[in-house]
Parts: structure tokens; sequence; C-alpha cells
């Protein structure tokens, strides 16, 4: 589909979706977003749901201006993905050790390393920067920097919620690895410090919703909020390469004989802000949920932990802002799903796939998310599709 334009405050709302199936909650966020006075325009992806502060879904362009709770309290989080040089018959009949090496290797949920993850130790890791990057951790807010041991520990680690790591089949019967977490705690704390200084600005107090306060630019709190920003984002990219070296160091020792070779990583951010140029004018672009999706840049859509997940190229198209979904997008609350599901469900609902299958992860069930088969139909015209994956294993937090 292309989108359909409904009438904003300042600006219109195109949405790559059918209006009638956004919940009214996130139909207010997007209304509310379109009064503030700095907003260029405003796109919608069809993954859309409610979010806190700001909607899951959204892409903002402001002049100005930006929004720390559009940006979401987990900076920079995002997808990697690799390509393997092992088919579906190098796979064992039983999965179980598998998945229980990635999980001793990769700490889960609130857990962190036991020592450091130096990226010296993998062989041709791409860590340019990195002792630069430590370097900053001095000038991020102070109010956050007492969090440095933890967050020097928690690099290279999963979190939990949605993300995950995953290992798939595509269609010619090739294995892929992908990975979904973001800036963990550091950036959490972050987001959640700058949210508040946002809330108190004099500029901000005549809103229509306290949860959209933004920072304008050249202020002190807008270079301090930027500085961190993009520190954390940085965070986010750094675990998310670590990781999947740890998850390449599983694979090689578990497949031995096949000898894996691994194809360049696509990585992708879906909740950050960038600066980029349309209609002649600098903007800052915030995407909650969503992934850039240039002409030609790769980008990575997963489902759910019992359906597809997506490889494509961007199509650039400018009404999204150059964006696309950064997934199925919710259809059910946390809460509503596990009210909703049983461990029974989730079994059938996850059938086939190696992953924890008990009440801890029942509001990751598949059933709580939009048919991702639909949401890729609604971005034709922001993507095409490179390669169509199917898991076979899933890491939880």
């Amino acid at each position: 589909m292309s989108y359909v334009e409904m009438p904003g405050a300042k600006v219109p709302i195109r949405m790559w979706t059918d209006p009638a199936t956004v919940e009214d909650v996130a139909l207010r966020q997007l209304k509310n977003v379109a009064t503030l006075p700095w907003i260029k325009g405003l796109a919608v992806m069809p993954d859309v749901h409610y979010g806190k502060g700001a909607t899951v879904g959204s892409v903002i362009a402001m002049r100005g201006a930006v929004c720390p709770a559009a940006v979401g309290v987990d900076i920079g989080c995002g997808m990697s993905a690799v390509r393997t040089s092992l088919t579906a018959n190098d796979l064992p009949g039983d999965l179980s050790r598998l998945r229980s090496k990635i999980e001793q290797a990769i700490p889960v949920g609130r857990g962190m390393h036991d020592d450091p993850v130096e990226p010296g130790r993998f062989h041709g890791l791409a860590t340019a920067g990195w002792d630069e990057f430590w370097g900053r951790f001095g000038g991020i807010a102070e109010a956050v920097r007492f969090r440095e041991e933890r967050a020097v520990k928690q690099m290279g680690t999963l979190g939990g919620g949605n993300h995950y790591v995953e290992l798939l089949l595509d269609s010619d019967g090739a294995v892929w690895l992908t990975l979904h977490s973001g800036s963990r705690n550091i950036g959490k704390e972050l987001a959640e410090y700058h949210i508040g200084v946002a809330q108190r600005l004099p500029h901000n107090q005549g809103l229509v919703d306290r949860d959209l306060a933004v920072f304008v630019s050249d202020t002190p709190q807008m270079a301090a909020y930027r500085n961190d920003l993009f520190w954390a984002q940085e965070y986010a990219k750094y675990n998310r390469t670590l990781m999947m070296a740890l998850l390449k160091d599983v694979v090689r020792k578990e497949f031995k004989k096949a000898k894996p070779v691994f194809e360049p990583e696509i990585s992708c951010h879906h909740n950050y802000v960038a600066e980029e140029r349309y209609a002649g004018m600098d903007l800052l672009v915030t995407r909650k949920g969503a992934i850039r999706a240039g002409s030609g840049e790769y980008g990575i859509i997963p489902g759910s932990m019992g359906t597809s997940s997506y490889i494509v190229k961007g199509l650039g198209n400018e009404k999204a802002f150059n964006s696309a979904s950064h997934g199925a997008g919710r259809r059910m609350s946390r809460n509503a799903a596990k009210r909703h599901f049983t461990v029974g469900d989730l079994e059938a609902q996850t059938k086939g796939v190696e992953c924890r299958k008990d009440s801890g992860v029942l509001d990751e069930i598949p059933g709580a998310y939009k048919n991702i088969e639909q949401v890729m139909e609604q971005q034709r015209d922001l993507v095409q599709v490179v390669a169509k994956l199917k898991q076979f294993l899933c890491v939880k937090g």
C-alpha cells in the first residue's frame, strides 16, 4: 500500500497502515505529536502501536528540536544479522545444547559479564574508536556516571523483554545469526534523566502532553542531551558487535567440522535520532520503532519468536523520511498477553523452535504481535525483500 494521510494540527500524519486498526491511545499520541511547534513531518509505520512517552512505529522530523521520549528509554536499540556458510544439513537433531552454549556465552535479562569483554580477543573485530568511546564516559550526565562499572560489564549482553538472539534459515537453507538489543541500563538511565530535565524546561509547560517535552537547538540542555544520546547510540552498536562476536565464537566451536564462514554484518538502529536533510531543510529525525530505509540500504525487520523475519533493502521513500517498520509490532500489551494466553498456547505457537516455553516469556508469545506478512505487504513502497528467514532457535532474556 501507499500511505493514508490524516490531518494534523501542524503537519499531516502519513500512515502506512489502515488508521481504523490503530488503537485510540496511539492515534491520540500521534495527533499530539503533530501539534508540536517544531515539527516538519510525521510518518507512521505499519507496526505502529501505543508506546510509553511516544508512539512505537513513528518517524518524527523536527527542525531545531528533539523529543527524548520519542527516542525511547532504550537508546540505540536495534538489530544485527549475519549470513553464514552453514546450511540446514549441518544442524544437529537436538538443538538444546547449542541454545545452552549461547546462553552461557551471552548474559540475558539483567545479567552482566563477570569481567569486561575485551574486543581484542576477537580476531579482526572492527572496534576502531573503542578507547576513545570509553574515554568520553566522563563527559556524560553526572547523574549516571556512578554506573560505569555496570555499563562496562553489561557491554556484550542481551537484556530482557523483546531482546533476543536467533538462528534462522533462509529459503536457500542457509543459516543466519540475528540479535536484537540496545544500550542496556546505562541508556535507560540516561534517557530517563534527560526526559526529566526536558519536562522541567519553561518552553515545554504549555504542551498538550508532558511526555512530548523537547530540547531546542543552541541551548546547553540540547548540547548535553545530544552528547549523551550519540554516546548511548554508540554503546548500543558496540554492544551488538560484541554479542555477535560472542555468538560467532559459539557457532565456530559447535560446528568445528563445518568450518563456518560469516558474511559481513548487517546492523541497524531502530530507536534513535539522525541528522538528515529533506526539502532543503536540516532536520533531526527521530525513529522510535522504525529503521532507516534509504535507497539500497540494508535493514532487518523481525516478526516474533515463532514467525518469519526479513532482510530488506530500502527504497528511499522520502514521504516516509527514508524509513520502514522495525518489526511486526505489538497488537496486545504485555499484561493483556499474559491474561489472554497460556503456556500451552506458547508451546503450540513456537512449535519447531528451540526456545523457552515457560510463563516468564508468555508476554512475547507470537499471538501478541501483528501479522508480519501483512506488515510487510503494507510497506512494499518502503523496502524490497532480500531474504525471508524462519528461526529454529531463539534465546530470550
